[in-house]
């Protein structure tokens, strides 16, 4: 799995963007079961689509220095992408998100 974090006050100066992976299978147990449970749960969440590019732009406007974060999950040969931001991610996305910024390298 692997987190990417774009904008953000400091886009104009970090304008390469980290990307953080986590695996599994290296993974204490307990944190390999946490993650798996977040990405589920995230990955059942995003059926949803955006409102619409009123909503989106009026977003856009709302917070300017917001990050925004695609997740890209890979499981038994399918890989699924999340995308979001601060001012529109799923609770469970965010979760996701947190968790990768605390344990993937």
């Amino acid at each position: 799995m692997t987190l990417q974090e774009h904008g953000g006050l400091a886009a104009a100066i970090n304008r390469v963007a980290a990307v953080r992976v986590a695996d599994t299978r290296l993974l204490p147990p307990q944190q390999a079961e946490e993650l798996a449970r977040l990405a589920e749960a995230a990955l059942g969440t995003d059926a949803a689509p955006p409102a619409g590019p009123a909503a989106s732009s009026a977003g856009r406007g709302a917070a300017r220095d917001a990050m925004s974060y695609t997740v890209t999950v890979e499981d038994t040969g399918a890989t699924r992408v999340l995308n979001g931001s601060d001012t529109d991610a799923s609770p469970q996305l965010a979760d996701l998100v947190r968790f990768l910024q605390d344990h993937a390298r």
